[in-house]
């Protein structure tokens, strides 16, 4: 049996482009990572100029 009290939660989120496109990722953290694609230049590359 493996110890559990060690293993971070993930978090699956989508995220819909103002293009219509969907990105997927995964992250332990939310809210740093919607503020990372949010503008302070370490989103995904995909998101350049999909911005709503």
């Amino acid at each position: 049996m493996t110890d559990q009290t060690n293993k971070k939660q993930w978090y699956v989120y989508i995220i819909e482009c103002s293009d219509g496109a969907y990105y997927t990722g995964i992250t332990t953290d939310l809210k740093r990572r919607f503020a990372e694609h949010a503008g302070n230049g370490k989103g995904a590359k995909f998101f350049y100029g999909r911005r709503r």
